[in-house]
């Protein structure tokens, strides 16, 4: 009765009240169910974006550097890379391969997505250096770009204890002879592999600082592609391999021949031993990151690489790292 006096007293009849309240009541359960549907949907799309795979997530040891960290995505047909200020279509690929030495076209076919790293690795580097490099005006790319690389390696110095200590392990490389005689060209030689192994870290970190998509339909094309080669059937036969990057006529590579000899013949089951010619599979080496010779890499039975090691490794040595992976 209180209320039907105040509805009469604000002249509102009690059917416009009714009304009234049933309409406030399906705007509010309107409202409701739009913030509920958008909660969903935000759910939704964190658990897509938990799900969304990288690179190295997805088919590992495909990338060797910047894009390790790139996401797996659905782009347009044609268009294999998206960032924030790049783009790299199919047909540009095909350019490079057009333009390639014909020794090997073949390789580059077979290793695409090595070639669509380093064109974008090159373009992110490109866009970085212009952009921390100042007086820059009037210079080339490739001078803005070695400018930079420049300033990042050259914070790196060696000590006497590492030239030491490298001498110890290859003296039998540099023919037994005295520390004194060697140690300068040894700082010189561990200098550069230092100064690459810093621009190769700063590269790796470039697709952790920019926001990179690749093509999953090509991306899974190239996977398998790329695995048709000695290592990678190697490394993914379920056991722990071995792999030589070296050449003929390189005197500590084959120094490491009759080693690779006696592996073989070692551990026919438990082991496999791989020698790579470089100068014959040049894109094989690049994508594993081989500058110098000889480089021993070593891959559990999962396929992941353990260990590395550059230049002569001796035999005892060698069996140490085996023994250190479960191969006896």
């Amino acid at each position: 009765m209180s209320s039907l006096k105040r509805i009469g007293r604000n002249k509102i009849d009690p059917y416009e009240w009714v009304v009234l309240r049933t309409i406030h009541f399906s705007t509010t359960v309107l409202i409701i169910t739009f913030i509920m549907f958008l909660v969903f949907q935000a759910r939704i799309a964190d658990a897509r974006s938990n799900n969304v795979l990288t690179i190295e997530e997805k088919y590992p040891g495909l990338a060797t550097g910047v894009l390790k960290s790139a996401k797996l995505a659905e782009l347009t047909p044609g268009i294999i890379l998206k960032g924030e200020n790049l783009e790299i279509r199919e047909s540009e690929l095909k350019e490079k391969i057009a333009g390639a030495e014909p020794k090997i076209r073949e390789q580059l076919q077979k290793n695409l997505f090595f070639l669509l790293e380093q064109e974008a690795t090159m373009k992110i580097l490109v866009y970085e250096a212009r952009n921390s490099v100042r007086n820059k005006e009037g210079l080339s790319d490739s001078e803005v770009l070695k400018n930079h690389l420049n300033r990042i390696s050259q914070q790196v110095s060696v000590s006497e204890t590492e030239v030491k200590a490298f001498y110890e392990v290859n003296k039998e490389m540099v023919g037994g002879m005295p520390f004194d005689h060697v140690k300068d060209s040894i700082n010189e030689f561990l200098l550069k592999q230092k100064r690459a192994e810093t621009i190769d870290d700063y590269i790796t970190g470039l697709g952790d600082r920019n926001t990179i998509e690749v093509n999953q339909t090509w991306a899974k094309a190239q996977y398998h592609k790329a695995r048709d080669n000695p290592v990678d059937r190697a490394r993914m036969s379920g056991k722990p391999t071995m792999v030589e990057f070296g050449a003929t006529g390189c005197i500590p590579c084959d120094m490491m021949q009759p080693i690779l000899d006696k592996l073989r013949k070692k551990y026919p089951d438990s082991l496999n031993v791989v020698f790579v010619h470089v100068r014959e599979e040049q894109i094989l080496a690049a994508r594993f990151g081989i500058r110098s010779i000889p480089v021993q890499v070593f891959f559990d039975r999962n396929g992941k690489e353990v260990f590395r090691h550059k230049g002569y490794f001796p035999e005892k040595e060698v069996h140490k790292q085996l023994t250190q992976m479960g191969i006896r």
